[in-house]
């Protein structure tokens, strides 16, 4: 993810029913670090330009098609941030490491992880 363009990994790794391309929006969502609680008049004028954003992408993708639209992120301030636009955008946030393991692994990954952890799939190293 470090060595090129975040967006062609998971394009590369993500294969949507439709092979539309996942679409990047530059707008930060306010909530990293501790730009909310130092400067909130400031975080809160970002997280509305996010806002708006975000509902004029995901009404341009459902012009399109009608699945769901998520909003995929790395950064735990930005999952908490993104999650609280869910409703207004009609998205739903999430980390990318997540959706691509859905897509991968299918939607039973967390489960079938937490099976095989659970019956010593857990490598122990010591140090």
């Amino acid at each position: 993810m470090k060595l090129q363009d975040p967006l062609k990994t998971v394009n590369e790794l993500i294969q949507t029913e439709d092979k539309q391309a996942i679409l990047k929006n530059d707008r930060c969502c306010g909530e990293s670090g501790t730009l909310a609680v130092t400067r909130p008049d400031i975080s809160t004028q970002i997280r509305f330009r996010k806002q708006i954003e975000m509902e004029k992408a995901a009404t341009n993708l459902k012009a399109d098609f009608t699945g769901e639209v998520k909003v995929l992120t790395s950064c735990p301030s930005c999952l908490q941030g993104l999650s609280r636009f869910d409703a207004d955008s009609a998205t739903t946030a999430d980390y990318i490491v997540v959706e691509m393991a859905q897509r991968i692994l299918g939607d039973n990954w967390m489960q079938d992880y937490v099976t095989q952890a659970n019956q010593g799939g857990i490598e122990r190293v010591l140090v």
